[in-house]
């Protein structure tokens, strides 16, 4: 965490005596934990619901080939289906540099208080880069959006015209 951070988290109050200074910390951090625990949360309620959805349009996808006529929509479909997939995508990142950002917060916070159970629990893994320790949700939650996308970019090119569509850009 940069010192201008650090400057803005630690706002020095020299009214505050150092007991009751470790007090407020103690109270402030719980609340930003519970928070930072909220956050994950409905980073896995979003996933959940864009796992449901995709899933749902590579069923319909599948549901309406069994059918002998040729559905004219699956261009629809996939297109659809490759929006939310990169959508879903774009929400992972998002919410993987939030909790990233959260948790400098936790860790600067746990350095004004006697003990530092996440930095401590950080550290004992190896601060993610040890994969044989832990191998963070986000290195594995990145890829799925992805699988979704060539699914979807798959049918997208099965069902396109590009005869038709050739035939028209050289007339």
């Amino acid at each position: 965490m940069s010192e201008e951070h650090k400057q803005v988290l630690l706002n020095e109050q020299e009214h505050i005596s150092p007991e009751k200074r470790v007090d407020l910390i103690l109270d402030q951090y719980k609340l930003y934990v519970e928070v930072a625990d909220r956050i994950s949360s409905r980073r896995q309620s979003a996933n959940s619901f864009f796992l449901s959805i995709n899933t749902a349009l590579v069923a319909l996808t599948s549901y309406l080939g069994m059918g002998n006529e040729r559905y004219s929509g699956y261009w629809l479909i996939a297109t659809a289906g490759i929006v939310l997939s990169y959508m879903w995508y774009r929400l992972v990142v998002s919410y993987k540099d939030l909790n990233t950002a959260k948790f400098k917060v936790v860790h600067e916070m746990e350095s004004q208080l006697p003990l530092s159970p996440y930095d401590a629990e950080w550290e004992a893994v190896g601060r993610g880069k040890a994969p044989e320790l832990y191998l963070p949700f986000t290195h594995v939650e990145i890829y799925v959006p992805w699988v979704f996308l060539v699914i979807h970019a798959v049918v997208l090119l099965q069902v396109t015209p590009f005869r038709v569509l050739l035939d028209m850009i050289v007339k």
